[in-house]
């Protein structure tokens, strides 16, 4: 936010969606699964070996990422491919790179 006057009435309006999304990264794998794709698209398998998150784990937390609309996919014969969908997501996992992982310190550091 800038100096600009807050819209109380238009951030009410937006609030379920913005709080779904912050709901969805506050999981340590859904993160870890959006911020991968922040590199490209990837199969299941290639998130599966890069990520370290294993079935059947992998799989429901790709399954909320695609309810919450984050993430789309593409079916390639026998395999499926996701990459992000969300521009607020990616903006957002952006924002949040910067801020822990830059230079390899926290927040609070």
């Amino acid at each position: 936010m800038d100096d600009a006057t807050i819209d109380i009435d238009h951030l009410r309006a937006k609030a379920g969606q913005a709080s779904g999304l912050l709901k969805a990264l506050a999981n340590p794998d859904r993160l870890l699964l959006l911020c991968q794709m922040t590199q490209g698209e990837y199969s299941v398998g290639m998130l599966e070996e890069l990520t370290g998150i294993r079935q059947p784990t992998l799989s429901q937390q790709l399954t909320v990422l695609r309810q919450e609309e984050l993430v789309s996919t593409r079916r390639e014969g026998k395999q499926i491919f996701y990459r992000i969908a969300s521009p607020a997501a990616l903006a957002v996992l952006q924002v949040l790179y910067q801020q822990f992982c830059n230079d390899g310190q926290g927040a609070n550091e």
